[in-house]
């Protein structure tokens, strides 16, 4: 699929979408919302791409945000189905069975904080600032923002960053733990598929397993998560991969995982 607003790179089994709309800042319109969508759609069922990576185009914005110029003239059932069209984005990112990293690697505001938080890890340039400025346009976040900065960083900085729409440093941003790394700009992209390179060559019906049961295992009680752990766990003895895996190490030898 050709897109407008997307650059797609593989790099062997790692995908990289790129938002590329520099002079709008990469911002989020319903058009490249599709286009993520599409995209990510097409990365979960290609059995060569085994983990994304997304970033912004340019040096100063990964995505600055959903499209004010679009949202200003919505009314409240257009406002209702552009929230919903954006948490649909974010909801399938935490369904794909592969991971998705961000490469932050300028402004991540509103939209575009909640596309990077709905990504498996973070990591981010020296140079990004993170936030959540929508109460200063006299909104609120509506991609999911609400539900997801409480459960990385604490009801009460959520609430900070989220009531006073101040923006923070990515190396603040580290200490909350809300970006895994943060690098020079130069390096940003280079790390991000340096890990997803790495991941790749894991069992990645294991890595699918893990991740379903972490995200998860967030929404249900201790005693609940563990037996889906417990669960998911046995199911991976059915497969080739864990036979494989398992024979390799005894063999001293690198495991050629399938994915079967």
């Amino acid at each position: 699929m050709k897109y407008t607003n997307l650059l797609v790179e593989k790099r062997d089994a790692v995908a990289v979408l790129t938002v590329n709309r520099p002079k709008a800042l990469n911002s989020l319109n319903s058009e490249v919302i599709e286009e993520l969508l599409a995209a990510l759609t097409e990365i979960e069922g290609n059995a060569g791409l085994k983990v994304a990576v997304i970033t912004g185009s340019g040096e100063k914005a990964f995505v600055a945000g959903a499209d004010i110029a679009e949202m200003s003239g919505l009314n409240v059932q257009q406002a209702l189905a552009f929230s919903r069209k954006g948490q649909q984005v974010v909801n399938f990112i935490g369904r794909m069975t592969k991971p998705v990293i961000a490469a932050v690697n300028g402004f991540a505001l509103g939209g575009g904080l909640e596309l990077a938080l709905a990504c498996d890890f973070v990591y981010a340039a020296e140079s990004a600032k993170l936030g959540f400025p929508e109460v200063t346009l006299g909104i609120m976040p509506g991609f999911g923002g609400t539900q997801k900065l409480g459960r990385i960083i604490g009801r009460g900085r959520a609430n900070e960053l989220i009531f006073t729409g101040r923006l923070v440093t990515a190396a603040e941003a580290l200490d909350w733990g809300m970006v895994n790394g943060v690098l020079p700009g130069g390096e940003l992209l280079d790390r991000a598929i340096e890990m997803a390179t790495k991941i790749a060559g894991n069992g990645l019906l294991g890595v699918a397993g893990a991740k379903d049961a972490i995200r998860s295992g967030l929404d249900m009680g201790e005693a609940d998560g563990l037996n889906y752990e417990s669960v998911l766990f046995a199911s991976l003895f059915a497969s080739a991969d864990q036979k494989e895996g398992m024979q390799a190490f005894l063999d001293k030898r690198k495991a050629a995982f399938t994915g079967a």
